[in-house]
């Protein structure tokens, strides 16, 4: 018996505005790579510093002088700034005067410790160890053996994350000074009120600890890391550093600090963590009803 094959229904007939808007889309989609890499050499570059040290606006010509970008390279940079124009980076006053934005202040180095500077995450994130595991990201979700490759980043390195920092000295720098913005102390202040310890979990060589330990200094703060990344921190009295597995065991404190940890775990090991941070705070002299479980998104 024959079979009936259905034809698929027509896609509905696109005007020729609407087809143009559609691959304008499109476009922006597929170029999109170039934002993040332009907003990197932005950074690389110095930049938004530049901008900042001229009093806040600088002419292309000053920007000439202030950065490293020999003559040959100087008519792509007037290029360079247009996009970032229309990213939203930075700003234009009056022709060829380039101003700085709510966005590109905040990737001023150079501040005072009022002000925050998210310049090392942008760079961390826009690294090439991130670039080329999105590429990977197609491969990967056709590939079954997930023991070989657990996410594209291990696919494209060899390695997680964290084994990347560990064998890669320069983007090990780069990623604690990402770890140290210190928007979590300026706009979450009173998550801090009554706290007399803390211990950062998987903190690193401490730069994030020692940001809260400079804002609040009686509150007495620790870092809990691997024995290789303890045995590697140089010790300057400011926070006490543990060596040990969080999956074991987490150091007693009033608050147990969890930045950039679960979302690199399994469900099944998550719930093995908080049920240690819990332990933890069983193990405090804090009043029972004191505990609360704060989920802040921001950016640190």
């Amino acid at each position: 018996m024959a079979q009936n094959h259905s034809t698929p229904p027509m896609i509905a007939t696109l005007t020729s505005a609407e087809l143009l808007q559609a691959q304008a889309q499109l476009w922006c989609h597929t170029f999109g790579y170039l934002k993040s890499m332009a907003l990197q050499s932005a950074i690389k570059l110095g930049i938004p510093t530049a901008i900042h040290r001229c009093g806040g606006a600088a002419s292309l010509s000053e920007l000439h002088v202030a950065l490293p970008v020999p003559a040959s390279k100087r008519p792509c940079l007037s290029r360079l700034m247009k996009l970032l124009i229309a990213m939203g980076v930075f700003g234009e006053g009056e022709p060829g005067v380039y101003s700085l934005t709510p966005v590109s202040r905040l990737l001023v180095e150079d501040v005072d410790d009022s002000q925050t500077c998210l310049s090392q995450f942008t760079a961390m994130a826009t690294s090439p160890f991130h670039f080329a595991a999105s590429q990977r990201l197609p491969e990967w979700l056709k590939n079954e053996d997930d023991a070989a490759a657990e996410t594209p980043f291990m696919m494209a390195h060899g390695a997680g994350f964290f084994g990347c920092t560990s064998r890669d000295l320069e983007f090990s720098e780069l990623f604690n000074e990402a770890m140290g913005a210190e928007i979590v102390v300026r706009e979450c202040a009173e998550v801090f009120a009554g706290v007399t310890s803390l211990v950062d979990v998987g903190g690193g060589d401490g730069t994030t600890v020692k940001a809260i330990a400079k804002a609040f200094p009686h509150v007495r703060c620790s870092v809990l890391e691997l024995p290789q990344v303890v045995d590697g921190v140089p010790v300057d009295g400011t926070v006490e550093f543990v060596a040990g597995d969080m999956m074991e065991f987490i150091p007693p404190a009033d608050v147990v600090l969890l930045k950039f940890v679960l979302h690199n775990w399994s469900d099944e090991d998550c719930v093995t963590i908080l049920e240690r941070s819990n332990t933890t705070r069983k193990m405090s002299i804090r009043p029972e009803s004191q505990y609360r479980l704060h989920f802040r998104p921001v950016l640190m």
